[in-house]
């Protein structure tokens, strides 16, 4: 993410032909049959089922999310807003809304012809808040139809705004709401100094039309030292070597950004992003050497 995905859109065309011959040696994935996530080994260690709402401009406010990168940047074609922003409506916290123990992230365009939005984060540029390096990070959504929409789930090193050593993206999913039958996972290597040594490894999951925005679905990354291993539904979708300049500790983000290079003429107005939850799980020391058991 970090609005800075390569516009070029035919790199859409040559992660498709490239994420199929990655996968399965150029035969079309079918993600259900993939390797089942073992969970048994881990334990939960942050949480939330958005049973309430707790986001501010600083997770040093002692609240579970931020409500900006930590980097303070936008990114896309709608502003991030904090719940008290300018166009807020103080009883809703627009654009984050909670009820029933789901959160809607909501992209919507003003009269004036702005469009807002949400990101949170859980860290924030003091790097207060919760990350992890190693473990498993999984949220439950409904990703909102329509072209123009760029939903997301992601992972990113939690380094101090002014850390120039090199720094570890992971971007679980990555949507664009013009190809509802498909969406990316992503490996970024940020390079602070010099540009032209920016890595990216990207891959696309075939999945049936419109299926990620008719249900809810789990989308999740188990970060080892020697893989990052990508899941639907807690099914292996596809792998790739942990990069060796992940030596930080990952913060969790998860927003509704618009655009990326695709026109948003055609945006529902609003969009939303439904999640029932963003949970993370650590290596659990008692289980490292148990076998997994029906």
């Amino acid at each position: 993410m970090n609005g800075h995905i390569p516009m070029d859109r035919p790199r859409f065309v040559q992660a498709v032909s490239l994420g199929f011959a990655l996968l399965v040696g150029g035969a079309e994935p079918s993600w259900a049959e993939g390797k089942a996530l073992e969970l048994c080994h881990y334990k939960k260690v942050f949480g939330d089922d958005f049973n309430d709402l707790s986001v501010s401009r600083s997770n040093n406010d002692r609240t579970r999310w931020s409500a900006h990168t930590p980097w303070n940047g936008d990114f896309g074609d709608a502003k991030f807003i904090d719940p008290i922003d300018i166009y807020a409506d103080p009883e809703k916290n627009e654009p984050f809304f909670v009820k029933d123990g789901i959160l809607t992230i909501r992209a919507k365009k003003h009269p004036n012809g702005q469009w807002t939005s949400g990101l949170l984060s859980s860290a924030d540029p003091t790097t207060a808040g919760f990350a992890l390096q190693y473990g498993y990070f999984e949220a439950r959504m409904k990703l909102p139809p329509g072209p123009g929409v760029w939903p997301a789930f992601w992972l990113n090193a939690n380094n101090h705004k002014d850390d120039k050593t090199p720094s570890v993206e992971i971007d679980i999913v990555e949507y664009y709401g013009k190809f509802p039958n498909s969406f990316h996972s992503v490996v970024h290597v940020w390079n602070k100094e010099d540009a032209k040594k920016h890595r990216h490894d990207d891959f696309i999951t075939k999945v049936p039309d419109d299926s990620l925005s008719q249900a809810f679905h789990t989308y999740g990354a188990e970060v080892t030292k020697e893989w990052i291993v990508f899941y639907l539904d807690r099914r292996e979708i596809g792998r790739r070597p942990t990069p060796p300049e992940h030596t930080k500790p990952l913060m969790l983000l998860v927003n509704l950004a618009l655009g990326s290079g695709w026109p948003i003429d055609k945006t529902p107005n609003p969009s939303d992003l439904l999640v029932d939850y963003v949970y993370a799980f650590a290596p659990d020391d008692a289980k490292r050497d148990e076998v997994c058991k029906d």
